[in-house]
């Protein structure tokens, strides 16, 4: 083939790079394990310094900064300058989905089961919103009970809006909470994320149904909650049944 007529391979120089281009970039933001490791300890919503989430991975101040400006430069977590301190947090709800769908690929279901602490596996946050069995239990019992209609983003009906004011959940008719199917990556099923998720969490943290625990994402559920599911709900998550 004469030379001027071999196709041409790479894009004009004036041209923005490839979606492959920014994907490949994406993901080895993602790929190194210290910078994997911050993201992990993001995931519970809350908003840590350099040097803490250093700390987490493992690495010297300058090599966090280096993994920090890298996770920023992608979007992947914004910094937050409060007075002298800087604290980073995930860029958002988008970017929590993403970690919780690779998360979920990283093993299969069975080993992922079997070396998940259960604390974790059974309540954690993810984000801004609840999951493991605990929340697993909750979008089933929603969906059977009638209270969330649609198909992956939901609704909630009349019935769901009654069940869930006489929980405590202040709802507007203007502006009714709108949730979404979400992979559980423990439980390799679906919880509930989204507005609605991300307030019923709230409430339970609010009516202290679930404590937080200070060295991880896990959540205990109390034994108010555990009654309040039960009042509520007609029924209690398979690993609380007695």
């Amino acid at each position: 083939m004469p030379h001027d007529m071999l196709p041409c391979l790479s894009a004009p120089p004036d041209e923005a790079p490839p979606l492959e281009h920014h994907l490949a970039s994406l993901a080895a933001a993602v790929a190194d394990r210290g910078r994997a490791a911050m993201l992990c300890l993001l995931m519970d919503g809350r908003a840590y310094t350099a040097t803490e989430l250093g700390t987490v991975a493992g690495v010297a101040a300058s090599t966090a900064s280096a993994h920090l400006a890298r996770l920023t430069e992608q979007q992947l977590v914004v910094m937050i300058k409060q007075g002298r301190y800087r604290y980073f947090r995930l860029a958002g709800a988008p970017v929590a989905q993403m970690l919780e769908g690779l998360m979920g690929l990283t093993r299969g279901g069975t080993a992922v089961r079997s070396s998940t602490p259960p604390a974790l596996r059974f309540a954690r946050t993810c984000y801004n919103h609840m999951a493991g069995t605990l929340a697993v239990h909750l979008h089933d019992r929603f969906l059977a009970l009638g209270w969330l209609t649609g198909e992956g983003h939901y609704q909630l009906s009349g019935a769901g809006q009654t069940g869930l004011q006489q929980m405590g959940l202040s709802l507007t008719p203007a502006q009714p909470a709108a949730g979404c199917y979400c992979l559980d990556w423990s439980e390799r099923r679906g919880h509930l994320a989204g507005a609605l998720g991300a307030q019923l969490l709230q409430l339970f943290e609010r009516r202290h149904w679930v404590e937080r625990h200070l060295d991880s994402r896990a959540l205990t559920l109390t034994p108010a909650g555990r009654q309040a599911v039960a009042r509520h709900l007609g029924a209690l998550p398979p690993a609380e049944r007695r």
